[in-house]
């Protein structure tokens, strides 16, 4: 899959602790949102199709898919297109396409960086790049985009690939490769092969798995290789779904934390979609066949391969992403509430874009939203994603992102200051009692935060001030005061101000009552 070293964040940038309850109340970070990135959309070009891969080098983010035409912000499919047969370019900083237009013949499922960002490796099921053979890998300069003369053959889908030194580590449905300038598919190969970066030779890494790899990645220290698929044997042992393999002989490690993946059974089976590493930990995405069956996230220690924790939200987990304290995650999740009853449940719609601490799993204060287009192969919305310490790009087979059009790729930064809470109703006031107004006015939420600021004010003058949690999928909450500072005979209006951390939002004025 992708790979990207990331560096620290900075300390306003994020909250490590921002948490829903049980636990205490989340104030917003400085920037004014409470994670590594804020939920607002910036502007990025579009694709016609899927997203299926996503990999940053430097200034520019690579994706792969289905599509074959890219298009600027804001335009409907078929207005302002661009070429772009199954891979395009785009600026980090601006979001917009690149002159990057390779033209390849089929479907990019997976795009890896080297570690010094200088080359961009890309699976699929491609058998042409420029013209030129390319047996579903193939590389470019990511400076240049020029093709590279890096040419192995593989001799069906490369799914996910995975770069560390100069070992590219690639799963799939292939049974065989064949090195650059040597017989086609000379080598058997079940599913899982190394190639070196510099040449594309087979290596003798073989861990030999009984079904597809749909995930690969590496520790960020090099030791451990993680793959996933629905396969169940890796190297003659029993893997169910999940392993971890020596980067040089292939050989597994012991993984206890696998054992929280249930095995298949006739009615329910259960497969990892995604890995990413970072730090000390691996985190694994999965995705089930069957009503209930697992789709959650877990977190493993890479040294000891022991589960930290693991989040068992409804909803296949399609992607998952790394940045500071955060996990984010695309996935079309209904239903939380096997982590926690205060989580969401069926009814309150499906939450394609999540975060998780990293410390605890628990949910954080980030939520986006996106939709999955229905006429799509897959339907399930986000499916790639990649990231730094300041930006999460997202991929997918959806229209919209928050609310408007956007289809197959999007992005969120950590740029101040975040998105603001709606305005909230004007409060109700009445005063049934000599000296005294009655005040109430319902919370609102925010789509970065969870901790919100309230202040109630009668002129210049504060009344009173409050925090309150808010929830995407609850209710609002109602929060009632009695104002005793106003005079009798006094004819007064009321306005409430909502603050994030950075920025401010305010009511309209109530209407005006006289104080008994």
């Amino acid at each position: 899959m992708k790979k990207l070293v990331l560096v620290l964040l900075t300390a306003g940038a994020v909250v490590a602790v921002a948490l829903i309850p049980p636990g205490a109340p989340v104030v917003a970070a400085g920037s004014g949102f409470g994670t590594a990135v804020s939920a607002v959309r910036q502007s990025s070009w579009q694709t016609n199709a899927p997203v299926n891969a996503i990999a940053i080098a430097g200034n520019t983010v690579f994706v792969g898919g289905r599509f074959t035409r890219v298009r600027p912000p804001g335009k409907p499919a078929g207005q302002g297109e661009a070429v772009r047969t199954y891979l395009a370019a785009f600026s980090r900083s601006t979001g917009a396409a690149s002159s990057f237009a390779p033209k390849l013949n089929g479907t990019v499922w997976s795009i890896a960086t080297s570690l010094d960002q200088k080359w961009i490796v890309v699976g699929g099921d491609f058998t042409t790049v420029n013209g030129q053979p390319r047996n579903r890998i193939a590389m470019f300069n990511a400076a240049t985009g020029a093709l590279s003369s890096f040419r192995p053959s593989v001799n069906s889908r490369v799914k996910a690939v995975a770069i560390y030194g100069n070992s590219v580590f690639i799963g799939g449905s292939f049974g065989g490769v064949g090195g650059s300038g040597r017989k086609l598919y000379e080598t058997p190969r079940n599913r899982l092969a190394a190639l070196t970066l510099n040449g594309g030779l087979v290596m003798p890494w073989n861990p030999n798995a009984n079904d597809d790899v749909y995930a690969i990645d590496v520790a960020d220290n090099g030791t451990k290789v993680y793959a996933g698929g629905p396969f169940t044997s890796v190297r003659g042992q029993r893997h169910n779904t999940l392993v971890a393999l020596n980067n040089s002989t292939g050989i597994p490690f012991a993984m206890p934390a696998a054992a929280a993946i249930p095995q298949p059974t006739a009615l329910c089976t259960t497969r990892v979609k995604d890995i990413d590493t970072y730090g000390s930990k691996v985190f694994v995405a999965n995705g089930g066949d069957g009503r209930g069956c697992y789709d959650g996230v877990l977190a493993a220690d890479i040294a000891t391969g022991k589960l930290l924790w693991q989040s068992k939200c409804l909803g296949a987990t399609e992607a998952v992403k790394a940045i500071g304290s955060w996990v984010y995650k695309g996935s079309h999740a209904h239903d939380c509430s096997a982590d926690d009853p205060n989580y969401f449940t069926d009814g309150t719609g499906t939450h394609f874009l999540l975060a998780h601490s990293s410390g605890n799993g628990r949910l954080g204060p980030w939520f986006p939203n996106t939709d999955a287009d229905p006429n799509s192969t897959t339907k399930v919305g986000p499916l790639a994603m990649a990231g730094t310490a300041t930006d999460l790009w997202v991929g997918g087979d959806f229209l919209k992102v928050n609310g408007y059009g956007q289809q197959g790729v999007t992005r969120f930064t950590n740029a101040a200051p975040g998105a603001k809470a709606p305005a909230p109703a004007a409060p109700a006031a009445k005063s049934p009692v000599t000296g005294k107004v009655g005040l109430s006015f319902r919370t609102v939420v925010d789509p970065d935060n969870i901790t919100l600021t309230y202040k109630l004010y009668q002129g210049s003058r504060l009344v009173g001030m409050w925090n309150r949690n808010t929830y995407k999928w609850q209710a609002s909450q109602l929060v009632t005061y009695t104002d005793t500072g106003a005079k009798s005979g006094q004819t007064v209006s009321y306005r409430v101000e909502v603050l994030d951390g950075a920025s401010v939002v305010k009511s309209a004025t109530s209407a005006p009552v006289t104080v008994r």
